[in-house]
């Protein structure tokens, strides 16, 4: 996993982005905030679990899924199941340790 800082990269609404191996920060700050990176950690393994491509399918996919049901990308985007299990468990810093494979069914 490699942390990079790279502030143009991103909208005010957002603070970290994971494309695997790095995690990418709007801020050099964020670098120490722990559950922003556990957050990511969590979606560099789900990339894992999907062989990377699969993962942005299927998170691209659910977006859109959402978007229409909800008729609001910002809910849409919470209610995307790969990000309800980061923001579900982001604050459980021993979450990865006990995670099942496949762990984001659940929250779909």
């Amino acid at each position: 996993m490699f942390v990079i800082v790279l502030s143009w990269l991103f909208a005010k609404n957002f603070r970290g982005l994971a494309i695997y191996p790095f995690i990418f920060l709007r801020d050099k700050e964020l670098k120490e905030n722990k559950k922003i990176i556990n957050h990511e950690k969590i979606h560099l393994r789900q990339q894992i679990e999907m062989l990377w491509i699969f993962f942005f399918i299927w998170y691209g996919i659910e977006f859109l899924v959402r978007w229409i049901q909800f008729k609001n990308p910002n809910v849409a985007y919470f209610n995307i199941s790969f990000e309800k299990e980061a923001y579900t468990n982001e604050i459980d810093f021993e979450f990865l340790k006990k995670r099942n494979f496949w762990n984001f069914i659940k929250y779909l």
